[in-house]
């Protein structure tokens, strides 16, 4: 068509259009080639000594090309660092002319030009098809290198290959494979042999992944001799047109983190249910230590008598991570680290906001770490970069992201194995709480509780990430529960967007084969005009069969909440004697001020009493399980002044019970606001108070360390916090007759369990945003903390 309409001068233009490009095309190229050449030569005559002819390091020089490097990341920044050196690193400047340096900076930017920025007519040929099939079938690669959630561990993943490393570089690794000399055989003064690569090795210990793809944490002085063997990267074998397709196949591999990934059904061997449900002595396998809740340890190595000789045994530092953008209502600038650590197989596996690190447990060293960058237009707690942990079984280690994406990475390498998303962060979903494993499910909240979500919780098979089922804490209308969401009139409703997220761990009872999951406070937080009735299930325990998410039952604590009074906080399950008989209990102290038995297999209130005495919104918990509610309680647009405060009585950091003492330990708060309502609508990417807090100028503000008798609820004695500082520690209670809590002024405390006598104490100039927990390995007993960014473990000379 184009050869023959040359009837006017507009459609000769037309046609002429496309050569023109062709050769500005063809131009561009041959100048970039010959650009390219210059720099080649001139790299080859100043840089090859010391960063290797093709850039990843000589003799004498660091790898200059390795994409995730930062410095150096354009052509101007590497061109100044030629000219002017790095005097700290040992770099020289170099005394060249301008455009000499330019087009050795030219050069080494194409050197790292990933394969994955390649522009569509630079794409490595062949078919990656063909090749994929070679990678996992002939070619044998599959069998120590992962990509996308399968294949073996014991090479490094290869799922985004192509973003790291360029096409030349890769080829080079097949045909000519690098001798890491990480390949050893160890032999140990027990007479056993390990071959597999080391992972990390000092004076003191070696970390080795075996060719079975066990990892092995040694001590020096377990090993007799290391023999370092041939790599066990071997060149590749393959035909020129396998080989082309191969490259094909490998140079086009880019992962995504916003993307979900589908998971492989087959889950290797590793840790099983049964050692998660009945954890093994010195092992902390999940968030609460067990899947009970409760934060007992039968450990009693350290204890009342040594406590005293307690010191630091090792630290490990996290970047603290801080909120993005501009600051918003109701997220901290700064949050410290809130996690839990979680340690099975002598590795303690810690988290902050999108990344997860692996340690030797004994010694602080790490193992491997996984992150994936912040998200960006998030709204509350997950702006904020909170996350508290994860959850393991098997083979495989589970955590949230910012972003309400729940995935699996596995135990030995960190690697991503895959990523479901639960929910749509464009509708103020977030996710922070360590998940737990039932059975063959991982079970996973939300976040976005005063941002208008509609709260569910979700179940997932922990070999694939298939989705399970998915329980909504806001039934939809129409539903069943619905009715109890009353709109201003027919057409406006606040159901939609009503919240109830589940974003705290919750409890799990094996012989009764119940789930239990708390749900946070309706929205708006404090408007309920738009909502008028109990609004279900917000402000709740939930007790589920957790094959199916069906509904066994419920208690809602505090019905038509209006004051931002969660029930995240952790819901017990204690087996003990209670009013003179034998019983399966759920105890939990309320954000609301009232300290809750219930019967765990019917949910009915045995005891609520206060443990708090700044209450002023209910007189009392009735006979039916609703509270008495007193006038004057709910917010106004003057405001009106309530107790609790909005951080309520207690909040989600952890709580404990010792079956020695009977008593139940949580830090309490004496504390009340002005409340005040406003109009307010629902908007993506905000938060949906319906009006706001602030402090009670008449009241003084104050924080306890409570122990509450379970056969009465009253407070057997209490511990005041002193200091300038608010700590959001949770407690934890040992055999050794100890409970251990961050207070306000930055320290590390342990009290007696008993009366409360404090014991010992170490300064650790950290706010507390976490929970202790404890473990033991070689017979030794640790206490593990998270405080501020720093990961510490204490223990006995």
């Amino acid at each position: 068509m184009d050869g023959e309409l040359l009837d006017t001068g507009q459609r000769i233009l037309t046609v002429g259009m496309p050569r023109i490009t062709i050769c500005v095309a063809v131009f561009l190229a041959v100048a970039q080639a010959q650009s390219s050449d210059a720099g080649r030569k001139a790299y080859l005559a100043h840089c090859v000594g010391c960063h290797g002819d093709d850039g990843t390091g000589g003799g004498h020089g660091p790898n200059i090309v390795d994409v995730s490097e930062p410095l150096g990341g354009s052509k101007n920044a590497v061109r100044d660092i030629i000219l002017k050196g790095i005097s700290d690193e040992g770099m020289p400047a170099f005394k060249i002319p301008l455009k000499e340096a330019d087009a050795i900076a030219a050069y080494v930017m194409v050197l790292k030009t990933p394969a994955d920025a390649a522009s569509i007519g630079n794409l490595a040929p062949g078919d990656p098809v063909a090749g994929e099939r070679f990678f996992t079938g002939k070619g044998d690669c599959a069998r120590c290198h992962m990509v996308r959630g399968r294949g073996g561990v014991l090479g490094p993943d290869l799922s985004n290959l192509a973003h790291r490393r360029n096409v030349a570089q890769i080829k080079k690794a097949l045909v000519d494979p690098r001798d890491r000399g990480d390949a050893v055989t160890v032999h140990l003064h027990s007479r056993e042999t390990l071959h597999g690569l080391v992972k990390n090795e000092s004076a003191f210990d070696l970390q080795l992944l075996a060719v079975d793809g066990k990892l092995h944490l040694l001590l020096k002085d377990q090993i007799d001799k290391i023999v370092a063997e041939k790599s066990l990267m071997p060149k590749v074998e393959a035909t020129p047109d396998e080989l082309r397709d191969l490259l094909a196949y490998l140079s086009r591999l880019s992962a995504n983190a916003k993307s979900t990934m589908p998971g492989d059904a087959e889950m290797r061997e590793g840790i099983p249910f049964a050692d998660v449900a009945h954890p093994k002595t010195g092992t902390w396998p999940t968030y609460n230590g067990n899947e009970s809740g409760n934060r007992f340890s039968p450990l009693d190595q350290i204890n009342t008598t040594n406590i005293g000789h307690v010191a630091p045994k090792w630290l490990f530092q996290i970047g603290a991570p801080r909120g993005g953008g501009e600051p918003k209502r109701g997220v901290p600038s700064w949050i410290g680290l809130e996690v839990t650590p979680v340690v099975v197989d002598g590795v303690m596996y810690v988290t902050s906001v999108n990344e997860a690190y692996a340690l030797d447990a004994r010694s602080g060293r790490e193992i491997w770490h996984y992150s994936r960058p912040r998200s960006k237009g998030l709204a509350g707690d997950a702006a904020g970069g909170i996350n508290r942990g994860v959850a393991v079984l098997g083979d495989r280690v589970f955590m949230v992201s910012d972003n309400a994406h729940l995935f699996a990475l596995h135990r030995a390498t960190g690697q991503l194995l895959w990523d479901v998303e639960m929910g749509d962060a464009r509708r103020n979903y977030g996710s922070t709480s360590a998940p737990l494993v039932v059975n063959d499910m991982v079970i996973a909240g939300v976040s976005g509780g005063d941002e208008g979500i509609r709260g569910f919780l979700d179940a997932y098979k922990v070999s694939t990430g298939e989705h399970v089922w998915r329980f909504w804490t806001v039934p939809a209308p129409g539903e069943p529960g619905s009715e109890t969401w009353v709109g201003r009139d027919s057409e406006h409703s606040d159901i939609e967007h009503g919240c109830a997220a589940t974003w705290l761990t919750g409890t799990y009872d094996p012989d009764a084969n119940l789930l239990y999951w708390p749900t946070g406070n309706p929205c708006p937080d404090y408007n309920g005009d738009g909502r008028k009735g109990d609004n279900l299930y917000s402000s709740s325990i939930l007790a589920l069969d957790p094959g199916t998410g069906k509904l066994r039952w419920y208690y809602q604590f505090s019905p038509h909440e209006l004051h931002d009074w969660d029930a995240t906080e952790t819901p017990m399950l204690v087996d003990a004697e209670f009013h003179g008989g034998q019983r399966k209990l759920l105890v939990q102290a309320n954000r609301n001020g009232f300290f809750y038995v219930l019967d765990r297999l019917t949910g009915k209130v045995l005891m609520a009493e206060p443990f708090v005495k700044k209450l002023t919104w209910s007189s009392g918990i009735g006979a039916d399980g609703r509270p008495t509610r007193l006038p004057g309680a709910e917010p106004t647009r003057d405001g009106a002044r309530v107790c609790p405060s909005v951080r309520g009585a207690a909040n989600w950091p952890s709580t404990a019970f010792h079956p020695g003492t009977g008593l139940f330990y949580v830090m309490a708060s004496e504390s009340c606001d002005i409340y005040t309502k406003s109009d307010e609508r629902w908007v993506a990417g905000q938060s949906f108070y319906g009006g706001g807090s602030h402090g009670s100028p008449s009241d003084v503000s104050a924080q306890f360390l409570r122990a509450l008798d379970l056969q009465t609820g009253k407070i057997a004695w209490e511990l005041p916090q002193v200091g300038e500082a608010e700590t959001t520690s949770g407690v934890m209670a040992t055999e050794g007759g100890l409970v251990f809590y961050g207070d306000s002024s930055g320290a590390f405390v342990a009290v007696d369990a008993k009366g409360g006598e404090p014991l010992w104490h170490f300064n650790t100039g950290q706010p507390w945003k976490a929970s202790p927990m404890t473990y033991m390995l070689d017979g030794k007993q640790y206490i593990g903390v998270a405080a501020g960014s720093i990961i510490m473990a204490f223990g006995l000379p």
